[in-house]
């Protein structure tokens, strides 16, 4: 490497100042507030649809205990008949 020389002969020195930047760590904050959200979104999805698939199952169990009453008073109205 060449050096340079003042009007004197003697060296000059450079002097190379590397400021580093970095961030405060508003990237991860946001990252971390998404992911939560996304957390929660998917924690009410299953909850809405265990809900939905208990509320389902409830209807067809008291659809399926009107049949039964139903059949129990037909086969009543039947047995008298005779």
């Amino acid at each position: 490497m060449a050096e340079t020389r003042n009007d004197e002969g003697q060296p000059t020195t450079h002097t190379t100042i590397i400021k580093e930047r970095r961030g405060g760590g508003g990237g991860a904050v946001l990252i971390a507030i998404v992911l939560l959200i996304a957390v929660l979104v998917g924690a009410w999805y299953l909850y809405s649809t265990s809900n939905s698939t208990n509320r389902k199952n409830d209807a067809i169990a008291g659809a399926a205990k009107s049949v039964g009453s139903a059949a129990d008073k037909a086969g009543s109205a039947i047995d008298q008949s005779k």
